[in-house]
């Protein structure tokens, strides 16, 4: 395992490398408020099988910082996918597999819709990772809605100096909240909670979670991209959704598929995760090396 930074037109990415450099490469991506660490298992089982393996920080975790302080501190979807392709680009990699959940899943499955020529194959969490803005204005049943108090909370300056000035409670809840069966939670959240101290970290997390729900404008280098994103295009590369049963974000909504076929023209399979929660690279590590191994080896 090598650290590394790439520099991107927008970021000094972080990421950390395994694996040798002209194996197959596969890049695993994290979601909030989660980091790197959920793939120390998944990443040297996978290096082991010959694959060149990237895990990137994403923009405000960890490492990674934004090259220009004048850069709005987005956390739009437009944004992450840039920065996945960014990363790519920076690093001379035509193609690559491509798996993520949270937002690392909203990343992949932008990419692999709207430039499926850069992606070799697609495991994800939880299907169809893509938000509907056109679409996010209308409310669930109250049940759905209830998980989802920390977005609405976040729409407020009271929200924002929650996580500001006790980002390690606030996220520790939601670890804790989204998986309810993981025994080892406690443990993996204190190795991964340096990386949500990053100094753009709140603004980029207030930014996302208030962009989606049309609050706050996007940032315009990524209109395109937005644009794009909003016809809900089809991703066509070959795909292993996975999951969660116990994913805590589920909790309102039982029995709802997480692969609409509308969406997906290469669905290799579904596979479901009983007892398991909501970070599942880290819960079920040996399910997310053999969706990569199927697709790849």
């Amino acid at each position: 395992m090598e650290h590394r930074i790439a520099s991107t037109p927008v970021l000094d990415i972080a990421y950390l490398e395994h694996g040798p450099a002209d194996g197959p490469v596969v890049v695993l991506l994290h979601g909030f408020p989660y980091d790197v660490r959920a793939y120390d298992e998944v990443a040297p089982a996978l290096a082991e099988s010959g694959l060149r393996v990237i895990v990137p920080w994403l923009r405000g975790y960890g490492p990674t910082r934004f090259r220009s302080p004048m850069t709005l501190r987005s956390g739009e979807q437009g944004a992450l996918a840039q920065d996945l392709l960014d990363l790519l680009d920076a690093l001379g990699i035509a193609r690559a597999a491509l798996v993520g959940y949270d937002w690392g899943g909203r990343a992949a499955c932008v990419v692999a819709a709207l430039r499926p020529e850069r992606v070799t194959a697609l495991v994800t969490v939880d299907g169809y990772n893509v938000h509907d803005l056109a679409v996010a204005g209308e409310p669930a049943p109250a049940a759905a809605e209830k998980p989802f108090w920390y977005q609405y909370f976040l729409q407020t300056e009271r929200g924002r100096r929650a996580l500001e000035t006790d980002r390690d409670g606030f996220c520790r809840l939601l670890w804790r909240d989204w998986s309810p069966e993981w025994a080892d939670a406690e443990r993996a959240f204190t190795a991964s909670a340096a990386s949500l101290r990053n100094p753009d970290f709140v603004d980029v997390v207030t930014h996302s979670y208030r962009v989606r729900h049309a609050l706050v404008p996007g940032d315009p280098r990524y209109a395109d991209l937005t644009r794009a994103i909003a016809t809900q295009p089809p991703i066509t590369v070959p795909t292993i959704v996975l999951s969660p049963l116990a994913d805590g974000l589920d909790a309102g909504i039982p029995g709802e598929p997480d692969a609409d076929p509308a969406h997906f023209t290469d669905l290799v399979e579904v596979i479901e995760l009983s007892g398991v929660g909501h970070n599942v690279p880290q819960e079920a590590p040996d399910a997310v090396v053999s969706a990569v191994r199927r697709l790849l080896l």
